[in-house]
């Protein structure tokens, strides 16, 4: 594994020449007008989401107005879902049935984004650059190419439109340069033509209320100080955010988000139950690496799009704040 992990890191070292190490300056300004326009503009398309060999195609109206934000999703083939999200928060709507579950404190959107808060931290793991210009969606794109420095991390090509640059095409690269996921526009429209009546829900029950909602989650959640921590980190991740929600008989569940700037990785610890069919060690549903263990009678469970190098170092090395 290590002789391969530094196989890995000499080939991105090939791909990524100092070259394109020096166009970071240029390219930050472009991520900076796509996080932009995916929050602030009025968008309508078609989109096909490819992962684990599996295609989905759904739709999504996005407008903001006078009330805020409104956006709708909806699938275009297989089980009926639709996500409405608004200033209300989320809700889901999946099935034959309808079935509504509801999430007021929940308020983020469902289209893949690279959150790229911190361009100093980002370019200490990733070399940014341009690739070359296509046509997406009746669209003219140009590439950027998003290399991980090490294999601690996944590697993001996103296309983006020129004239706004709003996310066109983006896919997910593995440590080899193989596409672990892509998602692609095949038809888009922008501003004055998109039609807000498509955020009107198609289903039986109103997705507006909250009468038939079920709530996600219960109980308080506040924010101290963390009362787990990793000894080890892999190298640009830090803590962006901590909770701790307490529930019934006084039970905790704390969860944790560690970000390299683009890449994230979630761990929840929640109290182990005696009976429980937990199967501990590494596991993965295509680039999704998850590890479970069980420690001083805590569940905890490490997850995030990354390589399974990253949640086992992040994942073994986690105990009580403190020791």
């Amino acid at each position: 594994m290590k002789v391969r992990a530094i196989l890995i890191a000499i080939s991105w070292y090939l791909i990524a020449s100092p070259a394109a190490a020096l166009a970071d300056d240029e390219v930050f300004p472009w991520l900076e007008r796509m996080a932009a326009a995916m929050s602030q503009m009025n968008y309508q398309g078609t989109f096909v989401y490819m992962r684990d060999n599996n295609v989905e195609s759904m739709r999504i109206t996005h407008v903001i107005d006078d009330q805020g934000l409104h956006e709708r999703l909806v699938s275009v083939s297989g089980t009926p879902r639709e996500v409405v999200r608004d200033a209300k928060g989320v809700r889901w709507i999946s099935g034959e049935d309808h079935t509504v579950l509801a999430n007021s404190a929940a308020n983020r959107t469902f289209f893949p984004e690279l959150p790229l808060g911190d361009p100093a931290q980002a370019s200490k793991s990733y070399y940014f650059n341009f690739g070359g210009n296509e046509r997406i969606a009746g669209h003219s794109a140009r590439r950027v190419n998003i290399v991980p420095r090490d294999q601690y991390r996944y590697g993001y090509r996103v296309w983006l439109e020129l004239q706004s640059n709003l996310l066109l095409q983006w896919e997910l690269t593995g440590t080899s340069g193989e596409t672990l996921a892509k998602l692609m526009f095949t038809d888009l429209k922008m501003g004055s033509e998109v039609d807000s009546s498509e955020l009107r829900s198609i289903s039986s029950k109103d997705a507006s209320g909250p009468m038939d909602s079920k709530p996600l989650t219960a109980g308080g959640s506040v924010n101290p100080p963390p009362l787990w921590k990793p000894a080890d980190l892999p190298p640009g991740f830090r803590l962006t955010s901590n909770r701790l929600q307490k529930s019934e008989h006084d039970r905790t569940f704390e969860h944790l988000v560690y970000s390299d700037g683009i890449a994230a990785v979630s761990i929840y610890i929640e109290r182990a139950e005696p009976d429980s069919d937990l199967n501990p060690g590494l596991s993965h549903l295509g680039s999704t690496h998850v590890l479970t263990r069980e420690l001083n009678g805590e569940l905890i469970t490490v997850l995030g799009d990354v390589p399974a190098v990253t949640v086992k170092l992040i994942g073994e090395s986690l105990a009580p704040a403190g020791h």
